[in-house]
Order: structure tokens, then sequence, then C-alpha cells
């Protein structure tokens, strides 16, 4: 589990670095609102498309030499964005970026593998811990390599060095997960069709609502995540270096609450309870900012729904890990990570939308109305589970939609 972290943290500060320069720097090279919210979409499309291949794979070859493959592919990655000296090469090279995006996923099917199902939410919490603690340090970190006139360069220079550095790390100290005798198992499952195609996999077990919240779930958040180095630089005239201090405040917030307290809080209160009391925490986030009107509300509003956001996605993880066969987990948690792409396809699109029909406050309405449905779905399931449904019954009658 260290080692994993480890390996994560490396290729997440990475992907961090890049966050607080793409809104000033594409700009510079002839892109406006919408074509920040396109690149981000770009990353999206690509990783949409081939996160459930990713996975897949890691059933049939084990999960470490995918991790190093897609280690690899983000480090050319970043070459090739510091290298951008037109718009088109900053949309190949996030799009490539996508396309190489299979680390969250697998990297969760590997803690899956090697956690029992009562620790497996804090299991899932060091994967977000890990993801937080990179969006401490690499947007802290790209805004200050970026300088007073953003470039490319420097920061993508050492976004790609954290990438190579993460592989051999992973080479040298990350062991397989998944046996010999499994990958065979796996290979010869799939290899037969036995288990048909992902679709009815999901209709079986009665997972195709569930697979729709990582879609919903993403959708706000990465609206959030395109929204305010636009809301910050236009409204209180901020650049990247004060946007990377908020998102790395609140990457902090992320490492405590998930790395620190949220095996605490699934014994005490359950999956499914706490997972609605974080996803109440989102919608309260988004409705302060429909009303936000100064820097204190605004930064407030930031805060209160990525830490709300901050519990979800374990919780979903795990609960996706419970409910499947280990020999499509690697498969089922790709075809989650997939879900969550398209999320961050719909957010950018639907936040730029209505940022130009409508402004900020109409964007961060159409956020919430999504969100009212996502905590809907955990109200819901609450209602029929209570705290926590013993994962063995839920994968026999399929009952969780």
């Amino acid at each position: 589990m260290p080692v994993l972290f480890g390996v994560v943290l490396l290729d997440l500060i990475g992907f961090g670095i890049v966050i607080p320069i793409l809104p000033f720097l594409s700009p510079q090279l002839g892109a406006d609102k919408l074509d920040v919210a396109y690149i981000i979409v770009a990353y999206a499309v690509g990783a949409g498309l081939c996160a459930p291949f990713w996975g897949r794979l890691s059933d049939r070859i084990g999960r470490k030499p995918v991790i190093m493959i897609c280690l690899g592919g983000a480090a050319v990655s970043y070459v090739m964005l510091g290298l951008a000296s037109a718009l088109w090469m900053v949309y190949a090279a996030r799009a490539f970026a996508g396309l190489m995006a299979g680390n969250v996923g697998v990297a969760s099917a590997m803690m899956a593998d090697i956690t029992r199902p009562e620790n497996r939410a804090r299991g899932m919490g060091l994967i977000g811990a890990a993801f937080g603690l990179g969006l401490v340090l690499g947007p802290m970190l790209g805004g200050l390599l970026s300088g007073d006139e953003p470039g490319f360069l420097l920061p993508c220079a050492v976004a790609g060095v954290m990438s190579v550095l993460a592989m051999v790390a992973a080479a040298i100290f990350l062991p397989e997960s998944l046996s010999a005798d499994r990958q065979v198992a796996n290979r010869a499952q799939q290899h037969s069709g036995s288990m048909g195609s992902t679709y009815s996999i999901l209709r079986r077990g009665g997972n195709r609502l569930l697979v729709l919240q990582f879609c919903l779930h993403n959708l706000c958040v990465s609206s959030l995540t395109y929204m305010f180095p636009l809301w910050a630089g236009d409204t209180l005239g901020w650049g990247p270096r004060q946007v990377g201090i908020v998102f790395g405040i609140q990457g902090a917030i992320m490492v405590v609450v998930q790395g620190g307290l949220m095996g605490l809080l699934v014994r005490k209160l359950g999956e499914l309870r706490l997972l609605r009391i974080a996803v109440t925490g989102l919608v309260l986030g988004l409705f302060m900012g429909v009303c936000a009107d100064g820097m204190v509300s605004m930064v407030a509003s930031i805060f209160v729904a990525m830490t709300g956001a901050t519990l979800c996605m374990p919780l979903l993880n795990a609960i996706v890990s419970h409910r499947t066969p280990v020999m499509i987990r690697g498969r089922m948690l790709g075809v989650a990570g997939a879900a969550a792409s398209w999320g961050r396809v719909a957010g950018p699109l639907l936040a730029g939308g209505n940022l130009a029909l409508f402004g900020y406050h109409g964007a961060w309405l159409g956020s919430l109305l999504v969100s009212l449905a996502y905590m809907a779905w955990c109200y819901r399931e609450y209602a029929r589970y209570g705290r926590n449904p013993p994962a063995e019954a839920i994968a026999t009658h399929g009952n969780l939609r």
C-alpha cells in the first residue's frame, strides 16, 4: 500500500502541475474560454475511450505493467505539451494524455486486490489521498514554475520527470497484486466471452445507475475546476499563482480527509450514510457558488463543494469493488473510470455553455441542478439499504441500481 501510494502520488504531482497554467497559457496561443473547456474535454474523451481497455488489459497481464505503460505515456504527453507552439498542439498533447490515463482505475483495482472488504474504503481513500497530495504539490509547483509570464516548457519538463520517476519506482518497488494463475484464468475467461458485453455485466449486476453516479460526480467536479480559474481571474484579477494556492489548500484538505479520516468515518457511519453526507456537502457548496459575490464566499464555496466531493470517489470505488468478481475487477473499475471521464467531458461543456449564456451564477446553477440528481440517488439507496448493505447479498440479487 505505501509503494502504490507513492507511485500514484508522483504521477498525480505531474498531472497537477499543468492544472493552473492551462487556463492562462492557452489564450496566448489564440484560445478563448470555450477552447479552454474543449482542451479539458479532449483529455476526458481520450480517458473515456481508453479507461475500460486499460482496466481489461490489467485483468489479463497484471496491474503493474499497465501502470508502467500509462506512466510512460504520461511522460510523453508532457513533452508534447511543453513543446506546443500552436493551439492544435495543445489539443493533441492533452488528447494523447487522456488516451494514456488509465492509472487511477488500475491502481484502484490493485488496491482492491490487496485489501479486505472491511478495509476497502480506507484503501481507496489512500488512493484519493495521493490524488489530494498531488493537488497540493502539483498546482502550487506549477504556479511557481510558470512565473509571472506563464510558459509550458519548465512546468511540463518537471511533470514529465515526475512521471518517469513514478515509472522507475513502480518497476523497482511495486509488487504485482494479481497472481499469475489469476491472470491466466482471466485471459481464458475473456477469450471465451462467457462474461458477455460490458452492458450485460452492468445489467446483470444491477450496476447501471451506480456507474452513472461516477459520471454525475465528475460532471460537477470538472465544472468547478473549469470555472474557478476563469471566475477568479475575471472577478478577482487572480493569476495562476493564486489559483494554484487555492487548489493546493484544497488538496491538503483532501489528504487529511481521505488519508486520515476515511477509515474512521466509514466505521462510524457506514459507506452509504457517509456517501449521503458527502454528496450533500457537494450540493451545499454549489448552492453557495450560485449566491457568492466576493472573494470569501467564492473561495468558501469551492472548499465546501470539493471537501464533500473528496469523500465520494473512494466510497463509490469501494462499492463497485465489493460487488465485482475478481476476474473482472479491473474491467469494471475501468468502466467506472470511463464513466467518470465522460462526466469530465460533459462538465466543462455544460459549464462553458451556461457561462456563455447566463454568466457565472447561471453556470453554477446548472451544476447545482445536476448535483441534485446525484444526491437523490444517494438518499434513495440509503433509504433502501441503511448504513452499509452486505456486499454478498447485493452481488447475488443485483438490487442496488
